[in-house]
């Protein structure tokens, strides 16, 4: 029996599954919107919002823990651009918006955007 195990395996192993969802933060907060699996869309939101909720407070150990994340020009846009339009919001930074299937498998699609301030 699974329990108490967060979170999806996504069909892959720890690292690649690592790989993936940081790859999708960063293309993420490159384009602020991006077209995904639903069940991606559902295991990145808390990374997001996790990283914008740190980026808030521009300390140090926060740049430090965002760079464990986002490449280096990803973690310079989150500090300039997206936390300070967020500093008077308490989470919810994020919308999934579902579509339909996807023609070729059938697997359901989803956009995951920044909420306009």
């Amino acid at each position: 029996m699974r329990k108490l195990n967060k979170g999806r395996k996504l069909s892959r192993k720890k690292g690649p599954r690592k790989a993936l969802l940081r790859s999708l933060a960063n293309n993420f907060f490159l384009h602020e919107r991006i077209k995904t699996t639903e069940a991606k869309a559902k295991e990145l939101r808390p990374i997001v919002e996790k990283l914008i909720t740190r980026a808030k407070k521009d300390t140090v150990a926060n740049r430090r823990q965002i760079l464990r994340t986002l490449i280096p020009e990803m973690a310079k846009k989150i500090f300039v651009e997206t936390a300070p339009k967020y500093q008077d919001r308490n989470g919810g930074y994020t919308r999934i918006l579902r579509l339909s299937p996807r023609n070729s498998d059938g697997a359901k699609m989803a956009i995951i955007e920044l909420v306009k301030q």
